[in-house]
């Protein structure tokens, strides 16, 4: 899990929202990796079904590659050569 700034569009990010399902790049030190995001939440914790630009959020997030990561951790999310996200890891979870 993680909290996430969503860029705005004046910023470079995103022109629209994204929901659960979508697929970006993680940027994670040295290492980028694609995933999906499998839930968003709002700061407060409750469901939230489109993060828009310029929102703050919490998500969890599945990765497609194991990689190492720790709380704290900061990452960049990418999508078609543009930052369009920057978060920090809260919480880590076992794959299932």
């Amino acid at each position: 899990s993680s909290q996430l700034f969503v860029v705005p569009e004046a910023d470079g990010g995103r022109t629209d929202g994204f929901s659960p399902g979508y697929r970006p790049q993680f940027y994670i030190r040295t290492t980028d990796v694609t995933g999906t995001v499998e839930m968003i939440t709002d700061e407060d914790g409750g469901p939230k079904a489109v993060a828009l630009p310029g929102d703050q959020i919490n998500m969890k997030v599945e990765l497609i590659h194991p990689i190492c990561i720790e709380i704290g951790t900061r990452f960049a999310v990418r999508e078609g050569g543009k930052t369009v996200g920057a978060g920090t890891v809260t919480e880590l979870h076992d794959r299932t």
